[in-house]
């Protein structure tokens, strides 16, 4: 697994960080440190650049929606750019596409072989969702 990199950078808009590598929750609380210390700034708009981001799991999608749920209660927005495809679409089947603001197109630079493996993924925490929905 390649760790997640997490750069801070300005724009015009408002600060950005651009993710990279891979997001589960073994780094979860680096990413959850950098989303609240820019939280903390409480600017108007916070961007947060998924381009370079190959995994992320449930405990990620978790940290981005806090981030945002916190941002917006100080009057401010989060926003996520340019997700990989299978990024893309894990944030799909979990309906955060419904809950955060997802702008710009995706990357689609992977390989077959990792889009096989993530999509697999993908998949089976679609599979994991319907059953815990069944469930409870």
């Amino acid at each position: 697994m390649k760790p997640i990199n997490i750069a801070v950078t300005a724009s015009d808009r408002g600060p950005v960080l651009a993710l990279s590598g891979e997001s589960d929750i073994s780094v979860v609380a680096d990413l959850a440190a950098a989303l609240a210390a820019q939280v903390d700034a409480a600017p108007r708009h916070l961007t947060v650049d998924l381009s370079g981001l190959t995994f992320a799991d449930s405990a990620t999608i978790s940290a981005l929606i806090e981030a945002s749920r916190a941002l917006r209660a100080r009057g401010g927005i989060l926003e996520l750019t340019r997700p990989r495809p299978v990024v893309a679409r894990t944030l799909e089947l979990l309906g955060v596409n419904e809950v955060l603001h997802i702008r710009g197109e995706t990357v689609t630079d992977t390989g077959p072989a990792e889009d096989r493996l993530l999509e697999m993924f993908v998949v089976s925490a679609a599979i994991g969702a319907e059953t815990t929905n069944i469930c409870a």
